[in-house]
């Protein structure tokens, strides 16, 4: 492997390839066609673009049923939805936006365009990505597809014991939601690892961390997290499903339980999760920022403290869910102390946000509408957190409707608009056409006035003590005029996303071809065609600073690699701080076997629910399935 300059005219193509070699490219790194080789694919491009297909559409799911719930409250005593059925909706709501459209949102942009933003050709481990994805799917389908059979669990998305404990909730309901958020757990794992190694080594020559673009350092902290708070979930929900299956006595109280312990498990993972969401959609932020004002991003050096700080204090606000549970006030106070410290990086990133605004010519494309549609949501949200982080006015407040309008201010604005703003960023390179930008603004001004129409008048209803988790309320209490305006707001709020659901799928066909870089940005994923090639980047560039397109285009010249082989899988390995090539890493094929180890491990999983003989059954076959994926194989053949 060895490097090389060559100079290109800007108006001229970058670098005159071997059409012979092109094609062998090409063929080594395409995906199987047909029906069967749907199963095959490890590219970590289709891999990612299904995590984010199957997100948005977990998303309208849930979103339907956020109508349903909105419909069911907006007058009192309402028989629309019984108190059963109500819960159920709740319950699969609430667990499907957090399980199974916000992580594997954030992942699936992170997989598909981390790899490009560093120059690398793909991640490190390209079928464990794919069993990722399909252990996903096959989860999240089960989970969702419970609530069609009358089976779906009621205990709420959060599943406190006692209530969650099979005297109170028998039946199935609990047990789905135990296994089958467990099982999609090790989905996010494996797309952390994954994302782990390949920033740390997978990047271009020359791209030292401190070149890395933004979002790149987002998601590093992003998989980071999720390698410490998503083992606690898993821990919390096998004590749930031993307590259920084997009458252990982890959570009951009568034999020395402690149901405290649920709530410290799952909000050590909890509040964490909530930045696992948040953290990414910051680099997008700061990604559109960067392209729609033409200029480096201000404070890039505090920008990367911010999110590392985010990602270490967010593991110390776990107990500020548990201010009315009456443990002891010293230790509360450390809690609320570290609750409002979140805030500290938060704005500080905020500020350098605006101060890269200020002064810009910035073209108000649609990403550019959805990113300043979140510093107002946003705002809001963080005011309301540091108003809920003091312990006297959460106790207030605890259990109303304040909390459920702070949480989605804090989620929908804090994370949902800007990948939505994302989307608009990225489809040109996803699918190499333009989306509408008319419907695109349509889109968000429908969406940010049905959002705030929603969840302000929450604030209020919290404050004059409505309270969450009930499916009606009596006539009389003043709640019916903010209940009936959220509703309408709700409605306005769903033809917003629809609209750009519709402009997603239209564009497809009949939006502008696009071309490799129509924003003018400065980061390498804009480098490739659009849609990118099998392989990403033709030649693997040589990076000499933060915005190498803007660089390039400044010197008239490139640096890229050569001599990678085009008969083989072949990745440039660099050095973890300063990318400094090291060695050149050979990849795996596609191959059916990481979607026969996803059924494999999904037997023993859903066939728990029936008996513990299936979890046996299914270890033995996904031990089996993981045997022929290991299997050795022919070696390539060396010229």
């Amino acid at each position: 492997m060895t490097l090389t300059d060559r100079t290109f005219d800007p108006g001229a193509p970058a670098v005159r390839d071997d059409p012979e070699e092109t094609r062998r490219l090409e063929e080594t790194w395409r995906s199987p066609s047909g029906p069967v080789g749907w199963f095959m694919p490890v590219n970590q491009r289709i891999i990612g673009r299904r995590f984010i297909v199957t997100a948005f559409v977990f998303f309208l799911l849930a979103g339907a049923l956020g109508l349903l719930i909105r419909l069911q409250l907006a007058v009192p005593e309402n028989s629309l939805l019984g108190p059963e059925l109500y819960n159920q909706i709740v319950t699969t709501h609430g667990t499907t936006m957090m399980f199974l459209f916000a992580i594997p949102v954030v992942e699936g942009f992170a997989i598909f365009m981390a790899p490009m933003m560093i120059g690398s050709r793909d991640m490190a481990f390209p079928r464990l990505n794919a069993f990722g994805y399909y252990v996903y799917l096959i989860g999240g389908v089960a989970f969702f597809g419970s609530l069609f059979v009358g089976l779906a669990p009621a205990a709420g998305w959060f599943n406190y014991v006692p209530l969650a404990n099979k005297e109170f909730s028998p039946g199935l309901g609990v047990g789905i939601w135990t296994t089958m958020i467990t099982f999609i757990e090790v989905s996010a794992l494996t797309a952390a690892v994954e994302l782990i190694v390949t920033i740390l080594k997978l990047r271009a020559p020359g791209m030292s961390l401190n070149r890395m673009p933004l979002f790149v350092w987002s998601v590093l902290v992003m998989a980071f997290m999720i390698l410490f708070a998503m083992p606690t979930i898993i821990v919390a929900s096998l004590l749930l499903i031993l307590d259920r299956l084997v009458d252990t006595k982890f959570f009951i109280v009568e034999a020395g339980g402690e149901p405290l312990l649920w709530q410290h498990l799952f909000w050590f993972f909890g509040h964490p999760e909530v930045y696992i969401i948040l953290v990414p959609a910051l680099g997008v932020i700061s990604s559109v920022i960067t392209t729609f004002t033409g200029r480096p991003i201000f404070g890039y050096t505090a920008l990367v403290v911010s999110l590392v700080a985010t990602g270490f204090i967010s593991f110390g606000l776990w107990v500020h869910h548990m201010f009315a549970t009456g443990l002891p006030q010293l230790g509360l106070s450390f809690f609320m102390a570290a609750s409002a410290m979140i805030a500290i990086p938060n704005g500080v990133q905020v500020f350098c946000w605006l101060a890269s605004l200020w002064g810009a010519k910035i073209r108000l494309a649609t990403p550019m509408l959805w990113v300043l549609g979140f510093f107002v949501i946003f705002v809001i949200g963080g005011l309301t957190g540091v108003m809920v982080a003091s312990i006297p006015f959460d106790l207030q407040v605890h259990g109303t409707f304040f909390l459920v309008a702070h949480f989605h201010y804090v989620l929908i604005g804090g994370a949902v608009f800007p990948l939505i703003g994302g989307l608009y960023y990225w489809y040109p390179k996803m699918t190499g056409r333009l989306m509408s930008e008319r419907l695109g603004k349509w889109s968000f001004w429908l969406a940010f006035l049905g959002f705030n129409l929603t969840f302000f008048p929450m604030h209020q209803l919290g404050m004059e003590g409505m309270p969450r988790r009930i499916y009606t309320y009596i006539d009389g209490l003043g709640w019916e005029g903010m209940n009936l305006l959220a509703t309408a707001g709700s409605v306005v709020l769903a033809l917003g996303f629809l609209l750009t659901a519709f402009n997603f799928w239209v564009s497809m066909r009949r939006g502008r071809p696009a071309g490799d870089d129509p924003w003018g940005a400065p980061t390498l994923e804009w480098r490739t065609s659009s849609p990118p090639a099998p392989y990403n980047h033709r030649h693997v560039a040589v990076v000499h600073g933060r915005y190498p397109l803007w660089q390039e285009r400044e010197a008239g010249r490139r640096e890229v690699v050569i001599g990678l082989r085009s008969d083989r899988r072949e990745m440039v390995v660099t050095s973890i701080l300063d990318a400094e090539p090291q060695s050149v890493q050979v990849l795996p094929g596609p191959t059916i076997w990481p979607f026969v180890s996803a059924v494999a491990a999904s037997t023993g999983f859903i066939g728990i629910l029936v008996s513990p003989i299936f979890f046996v059954i299914g270890f033995f076959l996904a031990f089996f399935s993981f045997v022929g994926w290991l299997w050795p194989r022919r070696p390539w053949r060396e010229d």
